[in-house]
């Protein structure tokens, strides 16, 4: 297939009684999709967590899979096409932009759809550049794509898919790990490609807000995967808002809240930070590259500290030295006897990590129940083959026995609405699913102090709720909460205290004084 640079014309997606049954699941993912969307229609495709969205746009862009991968049901075709057959018609953002990621290099990333589309070289390099101008990832081609944030790799997945100038534009939550002038800003480059290409655009996104005034057309499916409203968004909304409000989707004015429970205890310092500098070793470098420096915090029990700033600023890897997982660049991060004092509920008891060090030096036992870590990304802490499995993996590591594990597990199990899915494969969730299950084995372990990356990414209004409720019950009980997030409403909700790496001095602010104030 050979391209010359002339946009190829919209797509048509057709769905009639279409469904999907992931291999080894008993339950469908969907089931009796009836959908028509029509050439250069601007769809925003909603629904809980777990009601298979994902699926329904790997289905349309032919990624799902044989027979091996899953059963399929009734009819999905693109422009009268079965989607395999279809394949180059569509460009998708995935949910997980690391999955997405190719080639080394920024700029060979994002020419690798077209290569792959026969575009003529000249062609090729002529759309890089404007692909990452349009989505505001300003860096050099040769960059390597190892070094950057997630929000980073998100945009650079969608210059990738701007830059192939599909007939049908796919995106599977393609703002969720950006801070807020970038969704805004990537939005804005997602619309004007579709206005000015006339691509059909398909967009899966919580932050339905954002996308309401932009999108043609509302699609919404339920908890089986059918369709449960289909219409102008103000129709949509205005006509179905209390259902869809308890169903989970998110509703524009519908603002989620979440009541605060009253610390059990006096606070404790746990962790401190003094002018503390962070980085990362390149492989093979003696030295880490600094992204953040001067930064001063400190972590206490029964308070919550939000991370926030700008893609790219170090938040992350902020997070992942606080949690012993990066050695401090430069600067002091030390732990009091508060946080390093021995654990009573081990089965073998022994020499507790001394207090006044930096937690990178303990041991992965010693950590397990003093400092809990959710990555950004889900897929790179899964371990076991079963959901069940993967939250019994902290407790038995503190030997535990089978009851005490149980007693753990279960709860967590239906507290987060993964007890239907406790016998299933933990890769095989929905983004969603896997965020919640890992933050739900953290918990399992029961740690002083939790630090979380993007904790709310691909949650739906009533699991948003219940996630932020379960962390403020923990922070209560005498824990410390430490989320990096560019979710204003956790921020808004949860916080005591927010570190802003964006700010000029990034200091430290107190969140609930100046919310009194």
């Amino acid at each position: 297939m050979t391209d010359t640079g002339v946009a190829p014309a919209p797509a048509r997606v057709e769905a009639r009684g279409w469904g999907w049954r992931h291999a080894g699941r008993s339950r469908w993912a969907l089931r009796g999709v009836d959908l028509a969307i029509g050439p250069g229609e601007r769809v925003l495709l909603l629904g809980a967590s777990g009601s298979g969205k994902s699926t329904l746009l790997r289905g349309i862009a032919g990624v799902l899979g044989d027979e091996e991968d899953g059963e399929a049901a009734g009819s999905l075709r693109v422009d009268g096409l079965d989607p395999h057959a279809a394949r180059g018609r569509a460009g998708m953002v995935l949910q997980d932009p690391d999955a997405q990621v190719v080639l080394a290099r920024v700029g060979d990333d994002v020419a690798f759809g077209c290569e792959n589309l026969g575009v003529p070289r000249e062609e090729i390099w002529r759309r890089v550049p404007e692909a990452l101008a349009a989505v505001g990832l300003d860096l050099a081609l040769d960059r390597s794509t190892s070094a950057l944030s997630g929000g980073q790799k998100q945009r650079l997945a969608l210059a990738g898919a701007l830059a192939m100038r599909p007939g049908l534009l796919l995106l599977d939550e393609p703002t969720a790990n950006l801070d807020p002038d970038g969704v805004v800003e990537v939005r804005d480059a997602v619309v004007r490609a579709a206005r000015e290409s006339g691509a059909t655009l398909v967009v899966v996104e919580h932050r339905v807000d954002v996308w309401a005034p932009h999108v043609d057309r509302v699609v919404v499916l339920g908890s089986g995967g059918e369709v449960v409203a289909d219409g102008r968004p103000d129709d949509v909304f205005r006509g179905h808002a209390v259902a869809l409000t308890e169903a989970g989707v998110w509703v524009p004015g519908v603002a989620p809240t979440v009541p605060r429970t009253p610390v059990a205890a006096p606070a404790e310092d746990l962790l401190v930070a003094d002018r503390l500098a962070v980085g990362r070793r390149p492989f093979g470098a003696r030295e880490p590259v600094v992204v953040a420096d001067g930064l001063s915090a400190v972590v206490r029990s029964g308070r919550a500290l939000a991370i926030t700033g700008p893609n790219g600023v170090g938040k992350s890897t902020l997070a992942l030295t606080l949690a012993g997982l990066l050695e401090p660049a430069a600067g002091v991060l030390s732990a009091t006897a508060a946080l390093a004092g021995e654990e009573p509920d081990r089965r073998r008891r022994r020499r507790a990590p001394a207090a006044g060090g930096a937690p990178r030096t303990w041991s992965s036992r010693d950590l397990l129940t003093r400092i809990g870590m959710v990555f950004q990304s889900p897929e790179h802490q899964l371990l076991a083959s079963t959901v069940r499995a993967e939250l019994a993996v902290g407790p038995r590591a503190l030997g535990l026995d089978a009851a005490a594990v149980a007693a753990r597990v279960e709860p967590l199990l239906e507290r987060l609405g993964l007890a239907r899915l406790a016998a299933v494969n933990p890769f095989t969730l929905s983004g969603g699913e896997k965020r919640r299950l890992t933050v739900a084995a953290m918990l399992a372990s029961r740690p002083r102090m939790l630090v979380l990356d993007e904790p709310t990414y691909g949650q739906d209004a009533r699991t948003w709720r219940e996630l932020a409720s379960l962390l403020d019950q923990v922070r209560a009980d005498g824990a410390a909460v430490v989320c990096v997030t560019h979710d204003r409403p956790l921020v808004a909700a949860l916080a005591d205290d927010v570190l802003d790496l964006g700010a000029p001095d990034a200091g430290v602010r107190d969140a609930r004084a100046e919310a009194l104030r």
